[in-house]
């Protein structure tokens, strides 16, 4: 009878959780393998596909030049946008940790840009606020600064671009702010008692408490700064002169503008790997600077 109800149980538990089972079956597992396989193969999104091995990753390191401009320019993106995103999350949340009447508001309106900041429409709408004849334009032209070309000029285009990804930063805010709550006041006292100042309370105090921290929400948003895409292509489309052609874009494109799925894959893949490298890195050299609670991490 026992085992009757144990098995019962189990069914029922997978029939609770078939919906997110047959999304990650369907929707995640399957297209990740057929990824794989096709970077394989020649296919092109019609017909039947058939296997050449390594050409496309050959093809892809050999004759196609435009993958390192890409790669070089994501390189960029990545280096500017996410220490930037984090560094402005944290300030933040700093800012939302300190005790004042209506905080729980302020946390709120603070997060909306997360809830917002990857849609169609807000790509739009930074567009519009960073034209030629834009709001941002409008506004220095008040103080008699000529008009930018935030978008239009090759040399600001990308940190335009990186400014949207700073700009939702709530995610990661709502984790350091996390953090923050979980540093003993004691600490703090302590370290006022010996004459330790604001500045050095954060350096000395708070950074090395929310090591972890710092490190997850690195990680997340690394993966996330490689696979931009909507601002990319909704703000510049890789424009200008290609100073925005950040690496999905290039997949993009070869996917469904010239129809070259196989290759379109292979360079996901190569873009996996990378990712996974930079992860594997980051994680490896986390003994020297994060710090546990239980004593592990830097020494």
């Amino acid at each position: 009878m026992g085992k009757k109800i144990k098995s019962l149980s189990r069914i029922e538990g997978l029939i609770y959780i078939s919906p997110w089972l047959i999304g990650f079956l369907a929707l995640q597992l399957y297209p990740f393998l057929a990824s794989l396989y096709y970077s394989f193969t020649d296919y092109a999104m019609v017909g039947t596909p058939n296997w050449v091995g390594l050409e496309n990753f050959i093809t892809i390191f050999k004759k196609d030049r435009e993958i390192w401009h890409s790669l070089k320019i994501t390189l960029i993106y990545v280096a500017i946008a996410v220490p930037l995103k984090l560094a402005f999350a944290l300030f933040i949340a700093m800012l939302l940790n300190l005790r004042v009447k209506g905080i729980g508001i302020f946390r709120t309106v603070y997060y909306l840009p997360s809830i917002l900041g990857g849609s169609v429409a807000i790509a739009v709408l930074w567009r519009f606020l960073f034209s030629g004849n834009g709001t941002i334009n409008t506004m220095l032209s008040w103080f008699g600064i000529k008009p930018v070309g935030w978008l239009s000029n090759p040399r600001i285009a990308l940190f335009t671009l990186s400014l949207l990804a700073v700009w939702q930063f709530g995610s990661s805010m709502v984790v350091f702010l996390s953090a923050l709550k979980n540093v003993p006041a004691e600490l703090y006292e302590s370290a006022r008692v010996d004459g330790a100042g604001s500045v050095r309370c954060f350096w000395s105090v708070t950074i090395p408490l929310i090591t972890p921290t710092i490190l997850f929400n690195l990680v997340m948003q690394l993966v996330s700064a490689f696979q931009e895409f909507t601002g990319a292509f909704v703000i510049t489309n890789g424009g200008p002169m290609k100073s925005t052609y950040l690496y999905i874009l290039k997949v993009y494109d070869e996917a469904f503008k010239y129809y070259k799925m196989r290759y379109a894959c292979a360079l996901s893949w190569i873009l996996f790997v990378i990712m996974i490298t930079v992860t594997l890195v980051i994680f490896k050299s986390s003994n020297l600077w994060v710090f546990y609670n239980d004593g592990g991490g830097a020494r």
